[in-house]
């Protein structure tokens, strides 16, 4: 008897225990019944979010209004802004640019921030805390600081290596691209490497493989999801960036440049409209997709998604 009540006891215990720290719902005599330990967080998570993308949402709005003036009531429904955009040679050429530049700076961001994301997951180095911060140091420097300081190295170098011609060009741009976008790649790579079991690679050097087979034959394969995301996700920030491409790119402009160039002109805004609409949505669902590929087979043991 002892033993029954002692058990019940214990299990009433474990019960009320699960009961706080489950978020309990609370019935009101004239609401129903409502979230008490979660409503606050759930209100102000909604008008963050609302506060953040409402604004943005006006602009595929405007881009299909039969008008010039962003302005409500809306005069009409119309594409023409949609084909004067595809219409327009500086439009596309600019486009043509940023996708270069894109292109180029995700497979390098990539490529690097691969190898110090191995370093950094899988080898002991001394200060490993100091030189991770030192290289995700361009992401807290003010953009248009860093813009300046990349101008001004830019210009020295040019006045003391002839030879060189760096000038101001796509290529400038790419580098600078690739400054930040190196380490956003490093950390969607940290969380996936350190998402799957580090004795498959042990295993693989127990049974005869050297470390470059490993890393080719193991490491890659795993971290797949990781690097295809993080080649969608600098592409992305590459072709966004706009303070770093304007001091860097003498005549060659890319699409955010070229799109503050025309915002001088009433009558070429409802088309910039257009374009700030199609980039909204393709930037949308290509960071989407690149979250969505990195969660992919991240167990939950080691780092997880981030």
């Amino acid at each position: 008897m002892t033993d029954t009540t002692t058990n019940l006891t214990a299990q009433k215990a474990a019960d009320d225990k699960r009961g706080e720290e489950t978020p309990q719902f609370v019935q009101s005599k004239h609401e129903g019944y409502h979230w008490s330990g979660e409503a606050p967080m759930f209100l102000y998570a909604v008008w963050y979010l609302a506060f953040l993308y409402i604004p943005v949402l006006f602009l595929p709005l405007f881009s299909f209004n039969d008008s010039i003036y962003v302005a409500f009531p809306l005069k009409g429904f119309t594409l023409e802004w949609y084909a004067d955009m595809m219409d327009n040679p500086a439009l596309l050429r600019a486009l043509e640019n940023s996708v270069k530049v894109g292109f180029s700076v995700a497979v390098v961001s990539t490529f690097l921030g691969l190898f110090a994301a191995k370093a950094m997951t899988r080898y002991y180095m001394p200060g490993k805390g100091p030189m991770t911060s030192f290289i995700m140091l361009p992401l807290v420097v003010p953009g248009i600081i860093l813009g300046i300081a990349l101008l001004v190295i830019t210009n020295t170098v040019d006045e003391m290596i002839p030879a060189i011609d760096l000038g101001l060009s796509l290529w400038t741009i790419g580098m600078a691209h690739t400054l930040i976008g190196v380490p956003f790649a490093m950390l969607v790579l940290i969380s996936r490497l350190e998402g799957f079991d580090k004795s498959l690679e042990e295993a693989s050097m127990d049974l005869g493989e050297g470390a470059f087979s490993t890393f080719i034959k193991i490491t890659l394969p795993l971290a797949w999801p990781g690097i295809l995301a993080s080649v969608l996700l600098t592409f992305t920030i590459s072709f966004d960036e706009f303070i770093l491409a304007f001091f860097l790119a003498g005549n060659e402009v890319t699409l955010p440049i070229y799109i503050w160039s025309q915002l001088r002109f009433p009558n070429r805004l409802p088309m910039v409209l257009s374009l700030g609409a199609c980039i909204l949505v393709f930037s949308f669902f290509i960071v989407t997709f690149a979250e969505v590929v990195r969660r992919r087979g991240v167990g939950p043991q080691g780092g997880a998604a981030i």
